[in-house]
Order: structure tokens, then C-alpha cells, then sequence
């Protein structure tokens, strides 16, 4: 032990160099003690929530353990004292710290280690050996800490008083350069109480006692210049006018405005930096891509929230005039072009995309760049709660997938289709599925005067009959279990509810299941299909909607081919009968049931492999709020037999999907997660289609939304004729027989030569 260790030992000032620490920001003046890694890792478990705080130079260990040398000294055995006793309860003292913190908690353990070092003991803060609600009691019901509470008002005007004596003698030390005469001490004594009277009144008027400290702003500065420059005015005038001072130094008005002004804001703010600091978790380094508005705003929600998780390192910004500027303090870094050098710099934890409203393909070159690099991506809601000021850290989220599309989501005129639902009686096969139940929660929200829920599974129709019940929407609703080719059934149902529109999106649409199974295939999409269209023909319904898929398009699958004959079923109908038959088609949907996006999350949680079919299979893909809002547009246009399509932009491929939900998950793809090509499976193709060879898409009356026109036309009788076939139970269960009978009613339908699996090394 050196000379000055033991000074510092003797005297209870072990930790003293530890403020070098606080000043680097390693430390805090108040928080858990730091401990030895022999005893961090021998406790491991209790240590997690304690490794979280920034450690302090006092604490309520220290309090308590103040002599803890002595304690030991004392001990038969020093090492088990400490371990089976001590440090027990020092954790859980810390534990009680981190429940606790506060500011005034703060200020009064700093207290009571200044009195403890004096020789002044439990005259704040008592720490003792009951449960932790009495030892915070001890200390909420402490004197100081009611007169604190009790006198806060009169507390701020004493400290404010005080900064105006302070200010004013100040301002004559500067003006005579630290030698005042005792003529200028006797001008000064003779106006001080005059100057203090006005500053007082002034104060009252601009209400400068009335904030919280801990929340100061522009507000109280504006007050606070304004209540300092009235009363300096007013105490001008009476200084030459009143009194006739007219030898009164001139500056000395500038001079104490401005010391006041500088007195008033520095203590506010103080105690502002001193509540607002991180103390209670260690904080995520995180770089802000955009300094504008929104960068702006969640930077500042990030220092002014002590409980904030994040700490802002840098903003990237593409204006070149920001460059190296600093917005609260936070420096520009550079622009997008400089993003990898500036992740491999400042190595962030996370980075928060603050560009709302911006582009996905933006969003996708920074994902892109990002990749290499193990970082979590954010971003923030969209423009309409920015502009509203609505944005909190509560609302940074993880960038997801949805912000990657291809195109922006398509928004539509709601007015037509509002129009068509409201007061009506609409029915919705498949209302448990994915598309079945978002029509269901967009329809109810138009105010049809029923909506009848039509599904054979019994938990789907279960969940979205609640969920519709728990939203209190004042249509009624009525969850109806059936099968779509059972007629019998059917008909009792539209003869019980009549429904004027239905839609129809039952079906089977797992593509390798349907291999396995043409004979379901057909009769569900298919047979399926008809029954529903001529149910809904015989009984007056005014709009039959099929939700067809773009695999109806040149089919090579089962699946394909079948809901292109149902396409071909609905456009039959629509020849020979008054209610209006039209079908919509678009491509996959984002998180519906069974979709790539939710196998491929799955695996990413698991671990991986992601599993990729091919590195060049490439599909549409829609939400599918975005997909519903097309389905009832179309029904809004309503023309008869028209098959309608949205334009989707281009196709996104699996693999780059793939990749981009594995950056997003704070991965790296082909690093921490792999990526495993299987091979396309029976009825794939690599690339979809939404326009057949016999078709071209012409634009219709509404935006983004095309109808397509067919150059060929099948004959009605041809296609009863193979559909009477078909509804032969023993050919149904010979698929060669429905595969056959498939293509002559789908010329176009056929089965690609399955692409052998490739390996990553062959991609890569």
C-alpha cells in the first residue's frame, strides 16, 4: 500500500479517483459499488439486473459498509464473512437501489455519505435491516425529504433570490475589474433591495416559480429572458428617474442581465442533465440514418428520457451543407456513400432508419450495405405520426419486411366501395383464412347491415367471429360452419340469411399438397367454385367475387390449374345469369397462412437453414390489407365476367427475401445463418405470370388496377361436359384422370422439368 492508499484508507476516501471515471462517463455518482469479476462470476445469476446499472462511487452498500474492514477484521474467516454475508446482501441492496432511483434518492445517498465521512450518521438516509418498503420509508418519511416536498416553492425563490444577489454583485466586481470603491459598494447596497423587489414582482408576473426544473425548455428560457429584461427595464427607470442616479454605471445593466439570465437557466438545466442521465441501464450505441425532422425529434427523446435504452452516436445524412454539424450535440457523420466505413468507426449496435415516407428501394440499399455488419436495423412509424408529433422511442420498431417491397402499397378511393357494402348482407367464404378474415375486419368497418362468416374449420371461425365481437362494430355478424361443396348446406344458408354480395375465398392453395392430392384440389377449388356460383345465382345474389391467384396464369401446378377453371366456372356463370360475376387475381401475400415469410422466420429463430427452392425463383408479393383493399375495388367496379389484376410491380426473388429477413433479424446471411437450396418442388415455377398467353391487361377505371381481356373463349358445354366428368367420384380419386381432364380444359397447363437442387458454393 502507497503513502497516499493509506491516506485515503484512513480517511474513508478509497474511491476519491474514481472520479476520473465519472468525468469519462464510466461511472456514476450514485449506483451499485463495482465488485471484483471473482465475485461477479461466483454470484453470475444475481448479477444480471446489477450489471445493467452504471456503477457509482456511493451507494446504499457503501452506506451501510462504510467500515467494512473493520467488520472484517474482526471475522474468524474474512473470505467466508464476505461471501456468505457482505456480498449477499450489498446485491441485494443494489437490486433495492435500482427499484428506487430517483433524483431526490440520488441527492440524498450523496448527502448522507458526505455526513457519514464527516462523522454524522442516519440524519437522511437510514439504511437498515428490514424489508425493502421500510428502508425507502425510512427515507420518504425523513425530515428533510417533507420539508423538501412541503417547501419546494419557497426552496426555488430562496435559490433564485440568492442568484439575484449574486448576479448584481457580480456584474459591479466586473465593471470596477475586482476593485469596487466604497462609493460603488455604498450604490450598490442602496439599490440591491429595490433591484431584488422588482426582480421578484417580474419573476411572479412571467410565473418563473411555477416549472419544474426537470422539464426546462425553450418555454422557461423565453420566460426567463423576458422576466430579467422587464425588471431590468423597470429598475433602469427608476434608477435615473426615481432616484436621479445619473452616475449609475450603464453597464452594469447589460452586465447582470446576462450573468441573471446565464444564473437562472445554468441551475435549471443542471438539475435537468442531472435527472436525464443514464443511469439505471447500460445504453445501446445507435447511429440515426437521416437528420432531418424525425432524426431530429427521436434524438431528442432519447436524451431527455433517463430510461431510455438508446444512446445516439452519429447521424448519415445525405445533404452535404449537414456534414459535420451537430444537431443536440450529435455530430453528421458522413453520407450513405460513407455508411460501411462509418459502421466499421463507430461499430453501432443499432441502426435507426429515421426517413419516413421514404422509398423501399432506399430502404433496401441500406439493408443491402448493412449487411455484412451484425447490427439490429430500426426505423420509425409512418410520415402521417411524425407530422403529428406523435413519435416516442415506445414506437422505434424493427425494420420488417414489409418496408422492402418492391412498391409502395397501393391506396385506393374508398368512397365506391363503401358505397356497394353499406347496408348490405355480405358473406365471406373462408372466413377464417387470411384473406377470408381481413375482408371480414375491412367489411365491417363499411357498415353492412350483416355479415355471415362461412367456414368448415372450426378454431378459424372461432377466432375471427371473437375478434369482429371484441371490436363492438354494430353489424350483425354470424359465424356459420360449412363445407363449400355441400349444397344441401349451402342453400339453407342463403335461403336463412339471403346475402346480396358474397365473396369467395375458399380454397385450397398449397401447392405441393395439391400434387399429392388433385382429387381434393379439384373438388374444393373447382366443384367447389361452382356450387357457390350457381347458389348464389339461383337465390338473387347482386355480386359474386372470386379470389383467384396469379397461379391461375399459364399453370404448371395443380393448385394453378384448378383456380384457373374456377376462373373459367365464374366467367360461365356470368354469361347465362343477372348476378354480376367477377374474379380478382394477385400474387403471394405477405404472412398469410402457409406463405414463405413465416416458414422463413421460423427457421432464422431456429437457427437456420433457410430453406430456398432455387436462386432465380422469383415472386409478386402483396400485403394483405393492400390485397383486400384490390378485392373490393374490384367488387366496386363490378363488371360482369371481367377477371381484374393489380399492378405489382416487379417480382422479388426468394433469395434476396430470404437474406433480407435474415439482416433483419441482426444476422448475417451465409454467416451466423445459413442459406440451403432444396430444389424446386413438384408444380413451381420460377417465375409467376398475372397476364396468360391469351390475355392482355388494359387499364380500368380505377388506378393501379387492370382488367384483363381473354382473346379465346371456352365453350360453355365443353366445359360442362368435363366438369360432369370430373364430378365422378372414382375419376376424382385417379389423379393421371384429373390431371388429363385438367389439361384439356387448361391447354395452357403445364408440368415444368423439376430443376435438379443447387448447393450455396454453386451460387456463391
Amino acid at each position: 500500500m502507497t503513502r497516499i492508499g493509506r491516506f485515503l484508507r484512513q480517511f474513508k476516501l478509497d474511491e476519491l479517483p474514481q472520479l476520473f471515471n465519472v468525468l469519462k462517463g464510466d461511472m456514476s455518482l450514485v449506483g451499485p459499488h463495482p465488485e471484483v469479476p471473482y465475485y461477479v462470476e461466483k454470484f453470475r445469476e444475481d448479477y444480471q439486473d446489477v450489471l445493467m446499472v452504471r456503477p457509482g462511487l456511493t451507494d446504499l452498500a457503501s452506506l451501510k459498509y462504510i467500515d467494512e474492514q473493520v467488520i472484517l477484521g474482526k471475522a474468524a474467516k474474512p473470505e467466508d464473512e464476505y461471501t456468505n454475508k457482505i456480498l449477499p446482501e450489498k446485491i441485494r441492496l443494489a437490486k433495492l437501489y435500482i427499484e428506487h432511483a430517483s433524483f431526490v434518492f440520488d441527492l440524498a445517498v450523496l448527502a448522507q455519505t458526505l455526513l457519514q465521512l464527516l462523522g454524522l450518521r442516519s440524519v437522511i438516509l437510514k439504511v437498515t435491516d428490514r424489508d425493502d418498503h421500510d428502508e425507502v420509508a425510512v427515507f420518504e418519511s425523513s425530515v428533510v425529504f417533507r420539508l423538501l416536498s412541503k417547501y419546494r416553492r419557497p426552496i426555488i425563490i430562496t435559490f433564485d433570490l440568492a442568484l439575484i444577489v449574486l448576479a448584481y454583485y457580480s456584474a459591479f466586481w466586473l465593471r470596477f475589474d475586482g476593485q469596487i470603491s466604497s462609493d460603488a459598494t455604498q450604490l450598490f447596497l442602496s439599490t440591491l433591495p429595490w433591484l431584488v423587489l422588482i426582480r421578484v414582482i417580474a419573476f411572479m408576473v412571467f410565473r418563473l416559480n411555477e416549472g419544474l426544473w426537470r422539464y426546462m425548455s425553450i418555454w422557461d428560457l423565453k420566460k426567463i429572458i423576458g422576466g430579467t429584461l422587464a425588471g431590468t427595464m423597470v429598475f433602469y427607470g427608476l434608477v435615473n428617474w426615481g432616484f436621479g442616479f445619473t452616475g449609475y454605471p450603464r453597464s452594469i445593466y447589460i452586465i447582470d442581465s446576462i450573468l441573471l439570465i446565464g444564473f437562472l437557466c445554468g441551475i435549471r438545466l443542471a438539475v435537468r442533465v442531472f435527472r436525464e442521465r443514464k443511469v439505471l441501464r447500460k445504453t445501446k450505441r445507435v447511429l440515426i440514418i437521416g437528420a432531418g425532422d424525425a432524426g431530429e425529434n427521436i434524438v431528442r427523446e432519447m436524451q431527455t428520457h433517463s430510461t431510455s435504452s438508446y444512446t445516439p452516436i452519429g447521424f448519415v445524412d445525405d445533404d452535404v451543407s449537414k456534414l459535420g454539424k451537430r444537431i443536440h450535440g450529435i455530430k453528421v457523420f458522413g453520407t450513405r456513400q460513407d455508411l460501411s466505413g462509418i459502421l466499421h468507426a463507430h461499430k453501432p449496435e443499432e441502426v435507426l432508419v429515421a426517413l419516413p415516407g421514404t422509398e423501399s428501394a432506399v430502404l433496401r440499399e441500406i439493408t443491402a450495405v448493412l449487411s455484412p455488419f451484425n447490427v439490429r436495423i430500426k426505423t420509425l412509424p409512418n410520415l402521417g405520426d411524425i407530422l403529428e408529433g406523435k413519435v416516442t422511442i415506445g414506437q422505434i420498431r424493427d425494420l420488417a419486411i414489409e418496408d422492402l417491397l418492391q412498391r409502395p402499397p397501393v391506396g385506393l378511393d374508398p368512397q365506391p366501395v363503401r358505397s356497394l357494402i353499406d347496408g348490405k348482407r355480405v358473406m365471406v367464404t373462408g372466413a377464417g383464412g387470411s384473406i377470408g378474415s381481413e375482408l371480414c375486419r375491412q367489411i365491417v368497418a363499411l357498415e353492412p347491415k350483416s355479415l355471415i362468416l362461412y367456414e368448415r374449420h372450426e378454431n378459424s371461425l372461432y377466432a375471427i367471429a371473437g375478434e369482429l365481437m371484441d371490436r363492438g362494430h354494430s353489424c350483425e355478424t354470424y359465424g356459420i360452419l360449412g363445407d363449400i361443396t355441400d349444397v344441401s348446406r349451402l342453400q339453407e344458408i342463403l335461403t336463412t340469411y339471403r346475402p346480396d354480395i358474397i365473396f369467395h375465398a375458399a380454397a385450397h392453395k398449397h401447392v405441393p399438397l395439391m400434387e399429392l392430392n388433385p382429387g381434393e384440389a379439384f373438388k374444393n377449388n373447382v366443384l367447389g367454385t361452382r356450387v357457390m356460383a350457381e347458389a348464389a345465382a339461383q337465390f338473387g345474389v347482386e355480386h359474386f367475387v372470386l379470389i383467384s391467384t396469379d397461379k391461375a396464369v399459364n399453370p404448371s401446378s395443380v393448385m394453378g390449374a384448378t383456380k384457373r377453371v374456377a376462373e373459367l366456372v365464374v366467367q360461365g356463370m356470368a354469361s347465362r345469369s343477372q348476378t354480376r360475376f367477377l374474379t380478382v387475381r394477385f400474387g403471394n401475400v405477405l404472412g398469410s397462412n402457409g406463405s414463405v415469410v413465416p416458414r422463413f422466420q421460423k427457421q432464422i429463430k431456429a437457427g437456420g437453414p433457410v430453406t430456398v427452392t432455387h436462386p432465380e425463383v422469383r415472386r409478386y408479393f402483396m400485403l394483405i390489407p393492400e390485397a383486400v383493399t384490390l378485392v373490393l375495388q374490384a367488387a366496386a367496379l363490378g363488371e360482369q365476367g371481367a377477371i381484374y389484376v393489380l399492378e405489382m410491380g416487379g417480382q422479388i426473388k426468394l433469395l434476396d427475401l430470404a437474406r433480407n429477413l435474415i439482416r433483419l433479424s441482426g444476422q448475417v446471411p451465409e454467416k451466423n445463418i445459413p442459406i440451403q437450396f432444396i430444389g424446386l418442388r413438384p408444380g413451381e415455377k420460377l417465375e409467376e405470370e398475372l397476364v396468360g398467353e391469351c390475355e392482355q391487361a388494359v387499364p380500368s377505371s380505377v388506378d393501379k388496377i387492370l382488367r384483363i381481356q381473354s382473346e379465346k373463349s371456352i365453350d360453355p358445354t365443353f366445359l360442362t361436359h368435363i366438369l360432369g366428368k370430373l364430378e365422378d367420384g372414382q375419376v376424382l380419386s385417379h389423379p393421371p384422370s384429373v390431371i388429363a381432364l385438367l389439361q384439356q380444359l387448361v391447354p395452357a397447363f403445364h408440368r415444368p422439368e423439376i430443376l435438379e437442387p443447387v448447393t450455396v458454393s454453386q451460387v456463391c
